[in-house]
């Protein structure tokens, strides 16, 4: 079991490449986990990595990509099995 960081993204996060880019950021970062759309509007993302890299995703979620608008970040620490990508869905 690792630690990882469960966070939800409120605000215009869907239909804006959320998943994508965040995708993209947590790549880059070494991040591996997921970004989801939940039926109510919000994105999903499970990071896992080091704190420092599951901090700057944090930081990167409360901007997100230029078409969306993020309008708050809750986020839970919690034990998983730490995921060999990231993915989205």
């Amino acid at each position: 079991m690792g630690k990882a960081r469960l966070f939800t993204v409120s605000g215009r996060v869907q239909g804006v490449f959320f998943r994508a880019s965040t995708q993209r950021v947590a790549q880059s970062l070494g991040v591996t986990g997921y970004a989801i759309n939940l039926p109510d509007g919000n994105v999903e993302v499970l990071a896992c990595g080091s704190l420092e890299q599951i901090d700057r995703l944090g930081d990167w979620l409360h901007e997100g990509p230029d078409m969306a608008r993020v309008d708050s970040v809750r986020s839970e620490s919690i034990d998983v099995d730490t995921p060999l990508d990231f993915q989205t869905g």
